[in-house]
């Protein structure tokens, strides 16, 4: 008689808000077809003084994961021993871990600690933080250390990793595509209209969070040299600016072109989200720096090509000039002039074929199969 393996993943999971949230779930999801799998997330995940902003988004339950554990609460000690004693109890053949932040590092290594005789895996979104801080470095290293294996999205995750764990034993593979969006699967005419745009504009959308890192301002300088160019641009920034938008709004004033700026600040819910990327004619991600991005994948689960910037794992997402163009990071002209060729040559259909045809590249099912070459898991022993 064949009895699945049992995993047990760990992070955040519908209702939790973001990218890493929808990537557990996607990925608990992928496993369950061939094994028995429990996901197990936060009660807590940030304490209010460190995430002052609603958490969760109850609006969209196509990341739903059932019968999940809400058992971790990241900030109490003592709770962090009881979880990884029920995670005993649930005796896994592995334990797979989402790591981006070392906030976590301190309950993961405890409850790892208690966990020790199972094989366990990381996947690492971010090894180092985006916004880097002193003991960074120190509190990732002692917690990846805890696990057997990671599983990386980028280049420059891989060259953090072999700085702090030289004999670790990982796998690079590209970032899958968040193709769990499309909930009414609408046409590109409807989402315009639902969003009121005129079929003759042209509109390059910057979706998510504002932090500086994601380059807006070179976007924005940008615009002068593509709006007198083609007047049917508009740059949609759709996206929560936290305390930043007075700035943003400054640099939009000054271009002399703000009425190409089409703007919606605040958290959009996973359900509003279909209709922006159905509309526009191209996502823009002008990174300062990056690991990899959620916002290509989501675009390229709606065939939106990119134009994205040469850092972290983005030249590895975008094939330059066939998913989209890739320009060197903070350079308004480079990013102005690849935005203004897509449309001069009239790429869009053959690039988004393209992007059709690169799928299976960034499908869930490779995810795994990376994960079971990693780890070394069958689906199935012998009882």
């Amino acid at each position: 008689m064949l009895k699945k393996k049992k995993i047990v993943i760990i992070g955040p999971v519908y209702p939790y808000k973001g990218g890493i949230s929808h990537y557990t779930g996607m990925l608990s999801r992928t496993l369950a077809k061939k094994y028995d799998v429990e996901t197990v997330s936060y009660k807590l995940q940030y304490p209010k003084f460190m995430f002052k902003k609603e958490q969760r988004d109850y609006g969209n339950k196509t990341f739903e994961i059932p019968d999940t554990k809400y058992w971790i609460n990241t900030a109490n000690p003592l709770n962090w021993l009881s979880s990884a004693g029920k995670i005993k109890k649930l005796d896994p053949d592995l334990i797979i871990v989402q790591w981006w932040h070392p906030y976590f590092a301190p309950c993961y290594q405890i409850m790892l600690a208690g966990l020790k005789k199972y094989p366990i895996l990381f996947v690492c979104h971010n090894v180092l933080p985006h916004e880097r801080f002193p003991m960074d470095r120190f509190l990732t290293k002692t917690t990846l250390k805890k696990g057997n294996y990671c599983v990386l999205h980028s280049k420059e995750d891989e060259g953090n990793l072999k700085l702090l764990l030289p004999k670790m034993e990982y796998r690079r593979t590209v970032l899958p595509t968040y193709n769990a969006f499309k909930l009414n699967n609408i046409s590109r005419e409807d989402a315009r209209a639902q969003l009121g745009l005129p079929e003759q504009e042209k509109m390059l959308l910057f979706f998510g969070l504002v932090r500086k890192y994601k380059g807006l301002k070179y976007l924005i300088q940008a615009a002068p040299a593509l709006i007198r160019e083609d007047p049917s641009i508009k740059i949609y920034i759709i996206g929560d600016f936290g305390g930043s938008k007075e700035m943003y709004m400054e640099m939009i004033e000054e271009t002399g072109v703000k009425d190409s700026f089409v703007i919606r600040d605040g958290y959009i819910p996973d359900a509003e989200v279909e209709p922006y990327f159905a509309a526009a004619d191209l996502n823009v991600c002008p990174y300062e720096s990056a690991t990899q991005s959620a916002i290509v994948q989501i675009a390229f689960g709606f065939g939106l090509p990119v134009i994205a910037t040469r850092v972290g794992g983005l030249p590895e997402a975008v094939t330059d000039g066939k998913t989209g163009y890739v320009v060197d990071p903070c350079d308004p002209d480079a990013l102005a002039k690849a935005i203004l060729k897509y449309f001069q040559e009239n790429r869009a259909e053959a690039f988004r074929e393209n992007v059709l045809q690169e799928q299976e590249r960034f499908s869930w099912d490779r995810t795994v199969e990376i994960i079971e070459e990693l780890a070394a898991i069958k689906d199935a022993v012998e009882t």
